[in-house]
């Protein structure tokens, strides 16, 4: 990918550096945007991690992450509402677009009750997300993490819910780790693009054979995904916003991360 204005990162993909450091790095590699990890900021004050982006001319892409609404316990349930809603707020402070959510699950949770708590949750926070602008970026999982971290595991399922409960500040954020594998991709990329609800597009690889399903993600280029189909896909359907490399991985946590970062300027142009 040519197009260096659109090419941005998350703070996890270089977790070694502290957000300070992360953000002068990213500048000077020519890094336009930053998806902000709430963990990396947990530090400062919202306001002071913008001033920080600020300074560096780097735009604030989207808060990471919210959600999880899925447990079978109510009181449970209702704290992480109440989570939801600070996170909202300092997203707001930060001048973050939207929070990327992972909608939860819980092994005790059968998936038709994670389905209603998923929507419940929602609902429960988007008064909140419309009184601040901050839109609520529903991202579908891998099924391989339907039983304990997303019961949102397509495209299809996250596009039926934002049809269902109707509200322009809920959208979608497409994860290729999450859906390379859907033979529905075009049609539901397709489907979200016509009812402006893609949100955000996530970039990195699937390594063969993977030895973690969390943290082994690969460098674009790595792997089998077909990373360029499915940007076109998204752009066809109308995105033109940041292409954002979100990376978990061991092995490239533990590299030198200034090489690692060059690597991903490299793959960037070539693979994406």
């Amino acid at each position: 990918m040519d197009d260096l204005s659109r090419f941005a990162i998350h703070t996890i993909t270089t977790k070694p550096w502290p957000f300070e450091t992360a953000v002068e790095k990213y500048a000077q590699a020519g890094i336009r945007g930053v998806s902000v990890w709430k963990e990396s900021i947990a530090h400062i004050k919202p306001k002071d991690a913008r001033a920080l982006l600020d300074a560096q001319g780097l735009a604030t892409v989207s808060m990471v992450r919210g959600g999880f609404f899925v447990s079978p316990d109510p009181k449970v349930r209702e704290g992480r509402i109440k989570d939801n809603l600070d996170l909202i707020r300092a997203s707001a402070e930060l001048g973050a677009p939207h929070i990327v959510l992972v909608c939860g699950a819980d092994p005790k949770v059968p998936l038709r009750v994670a389905w209603d708590q998923v929507r419940q949750g929602l609902e429960s926070i988007l008064p909140e997300a419309e009184r601040t602008g901050v839109g609520l970026a529903i991202e579908p999982l891998h099924p391989m993490y339907a039983d304990a971290r997303a019961a949102v595991n397509t495209i299809r399922h996250a596009n039926d819910l934002c049809a269902a409960i109707g509200h322009p500040m809920l959208g979608v954020a497409v994860d290729v780790y999450h859906v390379w594998w859907d033979p529905e991709l075009e049609v539901e990329i397709a489907r979200c693009g016509a009812m402006g609800r893609i949100f955000a597009f996530h970039v990195c690889d699937w390594r063969t054979p993977t030895v973690d399903f969390l943290n082994d993600r690969g460098l674009m280029g790595e792997g089998c995904i077909d990373i360029p189909y499915i940007r076109d896909l998204v752009e066809r359907a109308g995105f033109s916003g940041f292409v954002e490399v979100e990376i978990f991985s061991d092995r490239l946590w533990a590299m030198d991360q200034d090489e690692f970062l060059g690597n991903i300027g490299k793959a960037f142009k070539e693979y994406v």
